[in-house]
């Protein structure tokens, strides 16, 4: 007896339960059912997907999720559902989005068969010059303040989306956040906690006590949080629609508030603008097509490490080997060579996407690469030239329409900037930008920045397959190749794909920025053996030990029997449901 089980435990199959019953005499019986064995998959911590067949929601928000099904239930499209989830989550976590930020979006048509994509940022005071910085001592953008405010373009972003694919009417799919915003909602864990840490950096600026320290302090994890300012903002917003927030009274008194505290955002400036429909970019990785949305945003980061990437055989190296994570980092670095200096506002540039995502180029950088060290630099590629902390959420209805959306502030909260009675937080987007002279990325007036947030999705032989997103500043292209590559490589499910381990490289103080000239560092998830770690600084990686940052992901997969599988990770409070 002794002896067997001995040879289960060093498989790792053999429970207490299991060494009990066979001090009994009955270990034939239960062997197979060990309370150790784990029936959906992976060692590491992981559930099962959501399945369901009439819609799905993932959100980062339980209660946002239910308000995406309910609107579902109701008759809304996939695109409705995001609104409405997107709208409570602007109050439920400011400390990641709100209607002073930006959005991004890709959606799939089941009705044309095919995929759009929405740039709806802001773009930086018109009224704001260059000079300024120069004049006033500064060699980059402060983080928070009134100088990064740029234009909020989510509102713009929910009508553009509404016009286009939208079922019900805008006013019900406000109404529960409005609710929520009048009568209250409990503080999730994660959103208390970034919520504390914001309050000594951002209590200063006007309004934000006001609005975001109730009893003079962030609300605790569990506590109930009003916000009766936003509600009367949305209702606005509900009532008047998108021109209510950038040429009514809102707009009017974040000119007046900004006016009155040294800022440049102006009611013109709101008053001007407007959302893009832009065509999403690709490659094929193995035979999906993985989709991302071309700059201002970085999404073809991810797409030029998957190019790099395909040229090895990832299966037979294993998900959790040091010649694995070394490939990844160095691909990454490579890509985030290109980031640094070619991705920026195609309005202002011409920029060479459809180069830097060729299998031609990638073949090119990945000759760079050695197999058994470490770079500490590369440049940037030569390329032919022709003269932008967050929320991500999926949506899927009957119909086969799907949504992929992507919302953020920045740093957070945003700029500590909160406008009179409006109830939210303007973004501090405008920091992205680069103070060099010549820089693609340069601040120039109606410009829009360099963005970090980026949705993604992937379809298969013409059909969507996955629609996933990772929010987290420059995590998010590292941990799009990684959930494609633990999807297709290595094999797992929807929701292992985003609960395995993370490997994370940064490179650099600013998302902008050309690596560090020692190559920076790479920050490994807690069950990578240390055998890997140990191999991986004998090639020259600087490894740390790091519980965090490593982003926050959210999907939905439909399968070929027409199936929606959700997954919503732990790292974040959310939540995968379906009906």
């Amino acid at each position: 007896m002794a002896a067997v089980l001995r040879a289960g435990y060093r498989k790792g199959r053999v429970g207490l339960v299991t060494v009990i019953l066979a001090l009994a005499g009955t270990l034939s019986l239960v062997s197979s059912v060990s309370a150790y064995d784990r029936v959906n998959g992976e060692g590491f911590a992981s559930r099962s997907p959501v399945l369901a067949t009439q819609g799905m929601a993932a959100t980062s928000q339980p209660l946002a999720t239910q308000v995406a099904l309910d609107i579902l239930k109701q008759g809304g499209s996939a695109v409705d559902a995001a609104i409405a989830a997107n709208a409570v989550q602007g109050l439920m976590e400011p400390t990641g989005n709100g209607i002073g930020g930006d959005l991004f979006a890709i959606v799939w048509s089941a009705s044309d068969g095919k995929l759009h994509g929405l740039n709806a940022s802001g773009r930086s005071p018109k009224s704001l010059l260059f000079s300024y910085f120069a004049d006033n001592n500064l060699d980059k953008i402060p983080s928070h303040g009134p100088l990064p405010v740029s234009v909020p373009g989510a509102v713009d972003g929910w009508f553009e989306l509404h016009e286009k694919f939208g079922k019900l009417p805008m006013k019900e799919l406000l109404a529960p956040a409005i609710t929520y915003a009048n009568e209250g909602f409990p503080v999730t864990q994660l959103v208390a906690y970034y919520w504390n840490r914001s309050v000594p950096i951002l209590e200063k600026f006007p309004g934000f006590r006001e609005t975001y320290m109730p009893n003079g302090r962030a609300p605790k994890d569990g506590e109930i949080f009003r916000n009766p300012r936003l509600a009367g903002t949305l209702q606005k917003i509900a009532d008047g629609g998108r021109d209510a927030f950038y040429k009514g009274d809102i707009a009017r008194e974040i000119d007046r508030y900004m006016k009155a505290n040294n800022g440049f955002l102006s009611y013109d400036d709101l008053a001007s603008h407007k959302s893009d429909w832009i065509e999403p970019v690709s490659t094929n990785y193995r035979g999906y097509d993985v989709w991302e949305l071309p700059p201002n945003g970085q999404g073809i980061a991810a797409l030029q490490i998957l190019n790099i990437l395909e040229g090895y055989d990832l299966k037979r190296l294993g998900r959790q080997s040091a010649e694995y994570v070394h490939l990844f980092a160095e691909a990454k670095k490579l890509a985030f060579e290109d980031r640094a200096k070619y991705y920026a506002d195609p309005e202002f540039n011409q920029l060479p996407v459809e180069e830097l995502i060729s299998k031609p180029y990638a073949d090119k950088r990945r000759k760079l690469i050695n197999p058994d060290r470490a770079a500490k630099r590369y440049d940037a590629g030569n390329v032919a030239l022709r003269h932008g902390d967050t929320i991500y959420l999926t949506t899927a209805d009957k119909d086969g329409n799907m949504v992929s959306l992507i919302q953020s502030n920045y740093r957070g909260m945003g700029s500590g900037m909160t406008p009179g009675d409006l109830g939210f937080i303007l973004q501090d987007r405008g920091e992205m930008f680069s103070l060099k002279e010549g820089h693609f990325n340069q601040y120039e007036p109606g410009k829009r920045p360099f963005h970090t947030i980026i949705p993604a999705f992937v379809t298969k032989n013409g059909k969507p397959w996955l629609s996933f997103g990772v929010m987290g500043g420059a995590t998010q292209p590292q941990m799009h190749a990684q959930i494609v590559i633990n999807m297709v490589d290595f094999g797992l499910n929807v929701q292992e794909a985003g609960d395995a381990p993370r490997i994370l490289h940064s490179g650099s103080s600013q998302p902008t920025d050309e690596m560090m000239e020692d190559g920076g560092y790479l920050s490994l998830e807690d069950s990578f053996p240390m055998e890997t770690r140990r191999k991986l600084v004998q090639m020259g990686h600087q490894v740390r030990f790091e519980s965090g940052p490593y982003g926050g992901y959210q999907a939905i997969l439909k399968s070929d029997e027409g199936v929606y599988h959700g997954a919503s990770e732990s790292r974040k409070d959310g939540q995968a449901a379906g009906y």
